[in-house]
């Protein structure tokens, strides 16, 4: 069983795709409802296995209250998170800062903490930590957001070392520029023209199935065999802030 975080578009439910018709029952979490059924159905009628539970993972009683419906789980991916802004230090606004934290980390160690036993008693358990390569290096306007990756990349690593020799790996997958039909322009509060440019004159950006193909990747290596950390970018992109853009 793998359950999976933020599955109600992008990187999340491409990602319970994957892991679906990998062989894995898929509970899918998040907060649009209608979404995540209308996926489950998807999938099970596709010949696979999943079911939709409405979750926000801020919520720690929600997410407590989820965790009792299992008795072990083999995997968790932690995919809920965003971005929202991309003012600077000084002006960025102190609410979205919040929320991306709360989204990205608390979110995250909610979950994690949560399923944690379940994971455990499974014998074989998997978490993975959808991160970003902000979570790796700054970028201008990128604050926040930057700040709440790093969160979740400390969040990984230190949870890797405290529970070294127990049944459990923990992988971090941390994408590039990834182009989805919600990231930017969530992040731009709806502006499409602000959220094209962020892949404008990029070839080929990332898309949701390629992350998804690398997580399910990890996920199925040998028990042995843990992906601590895997950066992967297009082609075009050799850092944050180093892009090659076509010109037209």
């Amino acid at each position: 069983m793998a359950v999976v975080t933020g599955a109600s578009s992008g990187i999340g439910a491409a990602t319970a795709r994957r892991l679906a018709a990998a062989g894995y029952r898929v509970v899918l979490t998040a907060r649009r409802e209608d979404r995540i059924e209308a996926l489950a159905k998807e999938i099970t009628e596709a010949g696979g296995s999943a079911t939709a539970y409405r979750l926000d993972v801020t919520d720690r009683a929600a997410v407590d209250e989820f965790a009792t419906a299992f008795k072990t789980i083999g995997v968790l991916v932690n995919n809920a998170g965003g971005a929202l802004g991309a003012d600077p230090v000084a002006t960025g606004d102190p609410q979205d800062w919040r929320t991306m934290y709360e989204t990205n980390v608390l979110g995250t160690l909610n979950v994690t903490q949560a399923l944690l036993p379940k994971l455990e008693a499974s014998g074989d358990g998997t978490v993975v930590v959808v991160s970003s390569t902000a979570a790796h290096s700054t970028y201008e306007g990128g604050g926040g957001y930057v700040a709440a990756k790093h969160g979740a990349h400390v969040l990984a690593e230190t949870l890797r070392l405290e529970i070294v020799g127990k049944p459990v790996r923990v992988i971090e997958i941390a994408p590039g520029m990834v182009k989805t039909d919600e990231f930017a322009l969530t992040r731009f509060g709806g502006d499409r023209e602000k959220a094209a440019k962020v892949y404008e004159g990029v070839a080929e950006p990332l898309t949701a199935d390629d992350v998804a193909d690398t997580i399910t990747w990890a996920v199925t290596r040998p028990s042995h065999v843990n992906v601590d950390l895997l950066v992967l970018r297009p082609r075009a992109q050799a850092s944050n802030t180093k892009i090659h853009r076509e010109q037209r």
